[in-house]
């Protein structure tokens, strides 16, 4: 019969026979009680086995030290001795070491009750007021971070943003006060319009502004910089530009996708309003050469990683036409799950010898 047959099973007890034993304590004394039984069996077999396998070793050892000095002889032996003593007392320390759970059981029981008893209703109602008002504070503290975060930051970044852009046009030239009849667009005797090819405006080192975007769609006060790439912390995130052109797109004014990037909230929030804007909108590019004008077009939802969107025509990979402007933002506000496209189509370019086109003179004058 092995070893582990001889042992013996633990047994429910019986609450019909044991009616004292059906408290935490009973039971927990009677699993100790076998656990130490079963502890105590494993044990002595443990050091049975330790003990012959300690004196095989020491006589083993004795008869190889013998060629050794007599010193080194007794020392080993004296180890052998010590080794197996030790083994010995292995059971009843630990059979004493289980015998002692159930008090310590018990003793943490009471503890437990006598500090439960000790907690008074008044006590939790004053924890429950200060953890209350902690957390009432706390949601205050973070209302007034989202109001200043989402709200207020996006009024003061979105000011010093347009002051940015409108300071960088004016570099380039005055803009005209007066308010033209028409815009300025060439055309032949036979009253025409001639559409001009506009120059191609190469892109400058990166993180650096090169041209603004006026929408009137967005306020008379709306004007952005654009900056060249799309980098959060040097361009998007800052209050001298907030937009920002993809270097992978086409460059402005060339046959192709010029594509553009910029926040929906916080940061100044540049494409706020970008689902406000009609069919037949004029959007404006300004540049020290003269005004890109386009004419939007429609809106598109797509998913954060459909990078087909500034592809020289959007979502295909056919050869580039037209001159297309592509303004990327998130959707819906405040998240980032989505992205808005807003797609417009080249109109014409008004040099810059020939004055503003008549809606940005006009938003100079209100200004």
């Amino acid at each position: 019969m092995a070893f582990r047959d001889r042992l013996p099973r633990f047994r429910e007890p019986s609450r019909a026979t044991n009616p004292d034993k059906q408290s935490l304590r009973g039971l927990v004394t009677h699993r100790a009680k076998h656990m130490a039984t079963r502890v105590k069996l494993h044990s002595k077999k443990l050091a049975t086995r330790a003990t012959h396998h300690a004196k095989h070793m020491s006589t083993r050892v004795t008869q190889v030290a013998s060629k050794f000095p007599g010193s080194v002889v007794s020392f080993i032996t004296r180890s052998g001795k010590a080794i197996a003593s030790g083994v010995r007392r292995i059971p009843g320390r630990t059979v004493r070491s289980v015998k002692r759970l159930p008090a310590a059981f018990s003793d943490g029981r009471r503890a437990v009750v006598a500090s439960a008893r000790n907690f008074s209703a008044k006590t939790v109602d004053r924890i429950i007021g200060v953890v209350g008002e902690v957390l009432m504070t706390a949601g205050v503290f973070v209302l007034l971070f989202l109001g200043w975060h989402v709200w207020y930051n996006d009024v003061v970044s979105g000011i010093a943003q347009n002051n940015a852009g409108s300071e960088l046009s004016d570099k380039w030239d005055n803009v005209p006060l007066s308010v033209p009849e028409f815009d300025r667009h060439p055309g032949d005797s036979a009253g025409a319009r001639l559409e001009p090819e506009p120059p191609i405006t190469a892109s400058p080192a990166l993180n650096t502004r090169f041209a603004t975007l006026i929408v009137p769609r967005f306020g008379e006060t709306f004007e952005r910089a654009i900056a060249h790439g799309i980098d959060p912390k040097k361009v998007l995130n800052v209050r001298s530009a907030g937009l920002g052109h993809y270097p992978q797109s086409n460059e402005l004014g060339e046959i192709g996708n010029f594509a553009v990037a910029g926040h929906r909230t916080t940061y100044g929030a540049p494409l706020g309003n970008i689902d406000q804007l009609r069919v037949g909108d004029r959007l404006y590019i300004e540049t020290e050469a003269g005004w890109y004008v386009y004419r939007y077009r429609n809106l598109e939802y797509v998913w954060p990683k459909e990078v087909g969107v500034i592809k020289p025509v959007p979502q295909s990979n056919a050869a580039g036409a037209d001159r297309i402007l592509t303004l990327t933002s998130c959707h819906p506000k405040l998240s980032s799950a989505e992205r808005v496209i807003a797609y417009s189509v080249f109109e014409t370019f008004v040099p810059r010898d020939r004055g503003a086109p008549a809606e940005v003179a006009a938003m100079k004058a209100a200004g």
